[in-house]
């Protein structure tokens, strides 16, 4: 099925078409079983997904408007993840039985033609990225391993075991740092060395597993979207891994990724929104929840405190925190609630009485913008120069937005 596509931008210099919300200017339909992942081509004149029929399709857009498939491969396994390098137009395909493949793609986008093949992994592949300076493939899989590969050689370079199903994979070219983000919520970062990759730290934060990763070189920040509904943007370069939330997702959070020229973080999610996260403000690092026996306010015992409950002769409450102390209070101590998008809470969450009156009105001005997409979002890419985002649907749909007025 084709897709019909509408102008990006009007010719006419007086008659701008920018507004200050994404514009849906094409939707890709037609293929046979749901995508699991799509890459622009220059701007939106052409895309290639992956779905899980087994193909992988290169849509370009006709003289008409139209998205037609001028290639449709099918694979002998359904590929999972992609990876396209458009300078030298190497296409990397991570596949459910575990290998990844190589392949070259022609110049006029008509044909691709198998290069080389990886037995990377036992298990599905969830991430792959390659490294033209070091011609170093790197991918991740639910065998819980990450292995990187010389493309040159085709030999193993190393790998590492993690805790859980990796599910996500960023890189840092310039350190050489690696981050796996797993089913279990960490993210492992590792520094690729010449005997293997060794670890550097563990990131513990996230209260569900690791669904994205995205990563501003610039400034060292590393972004992580999670089934827990958040964002935890961690300053990696600057402070040694301080972290603070992004919470504007109602659903699972699936795809993220960032605009280094705009510092703007976009984070996808099966709630059907996007939302575009200002990186430029001044934002407060989220506390730690404090634990305590009674509520630190009227001290009034907790349900699991037996020995002041039976001093005090009175029936235990159930503990609660404030988001912007982190102090543990009782519902008495904590009956209001606000959004504090310097912290990160777009939503309004719970704070105690003390915290909620220090909250002046200008402090409740939101840092991010939201938009219904209207399908729930598995997976993004961004052609930042273009200012074009496409967006991967639980309904098999591709749409592509323009974004330009958003990243300014």
């Amino acid at each position: 099925m084709a897709a019909e596509i509408k102008p990006l931008r009007s010719s006419h210099p007086t008659k701008p078409t920018s507004t200050d919300r994404p514009v849906l200017v094409a939707k890709i339909e037609g293929s046979g079983d749901d995508v699991n992942a799509a890459i622009l081509l220059n701007g939106a004149t052409g895309v290639i997904s992956v779905s899980d029929d087994k193909s992988v399709r290169i849509w370009q857009r006709r003289d008409s408007g139209q998205y037609w498939p001028s290639v449709c491969h099918f694979l002998p396994s359904v590929p999972t993840c992609l990876h396209y390098i458009a300078d030298t137009k190497r296409l990397f395909l991570g596949l459910d039985n575990g290998t990844v493949v190589e392949f070259s793609v022609s110049q006029d986008y008509n044909s691709i033609n198998q290069v080389r093949e990886y037995l990377s992994h036992q298990n599905r592949v969830t991430d792959v990225i390659f490294c033209p300076t070091n011609e170093w493939l790197l991918s991740v899989a639910r065998d819980k391993f990450f292995v990187y590969h010389c493309t040159e050689s085709g030999r193993r370079l190393g790998g590492h075991q993690c805790s859980g199903w990796c599910t996500a994979l960023q890189y840092d070219e310039k350190s050489k740092h690696i981050f796996v983000g797993d089913y279990s919520g960490q993210i492992t970062m590792l520094k690729l060395e010449e005997g293997g990759p060794q670890i550097i730290t563990v990131l513990k934060g996230h209260n569900g597993s690791i669904r994205s990763l995205a990563w501003d070189m610039d400034r060292q920040l590393l972004f992580s979207g999670s089934f827990d509904q958040s964002v935890i943007v961690w300053d990696i370069g600057g402070r040694k891994g301080t972290a603070f939330e992004l919470q504007g997702h109602t659903s699972k959070v699936s795809a993220l990724v960032y605009g280094k020229n705009c510092h703007q973080l976009i984070s996808g999610a099966e709630d059907a929104t996007i939302v575009f996260w200002d990186m430029k403000a001044d934002r407060q690092e989220t506390p730690e929840w404090l634990e305590a026996d009674s509520c630190q306010y009227c001290e009034r015992p907790f349900f699991w405190n037996l020995r002041a409950m039976v001093d005090q002769k009175q029936i235990g409450l159930r503990q609660h925190h404030c988001r912007k102390c982190g102090k543990a209070v009782c519902d008495s101590c904590s009956s209001n609630k606000s959004c504090i998008p310097i912290m990160g809470f777009e939503f309004d969450v719970r704070v105690c009485d003390n915290c909620h009156s220090t909250i002046a009105d200008q402090d409740r001005t939101s840092l991010a913008k939201f938009q219904e997409v209207k399908h729930n979002v598995v997976y993004m890419d961004l052609d930042e120069e273009a200012g074009i985002l496409l967006t991967v649907g639980q309904d098999r749909v591709m749409k592509i937005w323009d974004v330009s007025s958003m990243l300014n």
